[in-house]
């Protein structure tokens, strides 16, 4: 088993930045994709980006192209969401999570989550 535990969420004004870190337990980290998801109230779930288990194909959608950079530290275990001219409809709980399946767009391609970390951007 996985267990995955986020930090580094907070409360920022747009324009800001802030740095996600995600940080496994396990072997099994270093040999499987990543992916970032985030969900604001009322919403569904939503991709955010994924990395390679290498970390040398980084896969972001478009919303956060340009915004946000995904990487990873295998020695290190953790999986990073760098957020750059945050705005506020950013504004939501972001999850990290680990993929078996090769897929990495939706939810259910995703095998274990952490528990979410709170961004707020205020506007």
């Amino acid at each position: 088993q996985v267990q995955l535990v986020e930090s580094g969420g907070g409360l920022v004004q747009a324009g800001g930045s802030l740095r996600l870190s995600c940080r496994a337990s396990g072997r099994t980290f270093r040999s499987y994709a990543m992916g970032w998801f985030r969900q604001a109230p009322g919403k569904e779930r939503e991709f955010v980006a994924a990395i390679s288990w290498s970390g040398a194909s980084t896969y972001p959608a478009d919303s956060v192209k340009g915004r946000f950079t995904i990487s990873r530290d295998n020695a290190k275990n953790t999986v990073y969401l760098q957020m750059n001219s945050l705005k506020p409809e950013d504004t939501a709980v972001y999850y990290c999570a680990i993929t078996y399946s090769g897929s990495y767009s939706y939810p259910y391609d995703y095998r274990y989550w952490g528990q979410g970390t709170q961004v707020t951007v205020s506007s």
